[in-house]
């Protein structure tokens, strides 16, 4: 895709992550200044630079521990002025996340910034997986699941991670 269409923002974003194309749980290299954090990957499609495949792991001491999360993450034409649009590909038992993978984060709304960047986004991400807000929920039932019997719902997320994240 030529690259003379897309903002420089979009380009420095989408040639620095095209430069790592191997998957590791480990800190992975963007560029020779940008460092993904661990436990999460991302690579711009070969199709459409707006459009990246992510991956995150499940942080440990988590329901969501050993589990491998694919997501997608579009950045549309407004970017960096309005949000990237982040969905959970992978199913997954969550308060804040719904059935068709839409994430309930405060940064991918109302409180976004053109001066936040995709590595925070994803790290904001990643610590949702660690924290649920079961208060401020995308899906009602679990987050009902969540407030009448957390160890239960605990069980549940870490049994979807096990049925739909292992191996993704």
């Amino acid at each position: 895709m030529a690259n003379s269409n897309l903002p420089r923002r979009i380009i420095k974003v989408s040639s620095s992550s095209s430069k790592r194309s191997v998957y590791s749980a480990s800190q992975v290299i963007f560029s020779s200044n940008f460092i993904a954090p661990p436990g999460i990957s991302a690579s711009p499609s070969e199709d459409n630079m707006r459009y990246f495949n992510v991956m995150i792991l499940g942080p440990t001491q988590s329901p969501y521990e050993g589990g491998v999360f694919k997501l997608e993450l579009f950045l549309p034409e407004e970017y960096p002025m309005s949000a990237p649009k982040v969905r959970f590909l992978t199913k997954i038992y969550h308060p804040n996340i719904d059935k068709l993978g839409r994430i309930c984060l405060d940064i991918l709304k109302d409180k976004w910034s053109p001066a936040l960047q995709i590595r925070t986004v994803l790290l904001s991400i990643q610590a949702l997986l660690s924290a649920p807000n079961p208060d401020d929920p995308l899906s009602e039932n679990i987050a009902k699941h969540w407030k009448s019997n957390e160890a239960e719902a605990v069980e549940t997320a870490k049994e979807w991670t096990r049925l739909y994240a292992s191996g993704a």
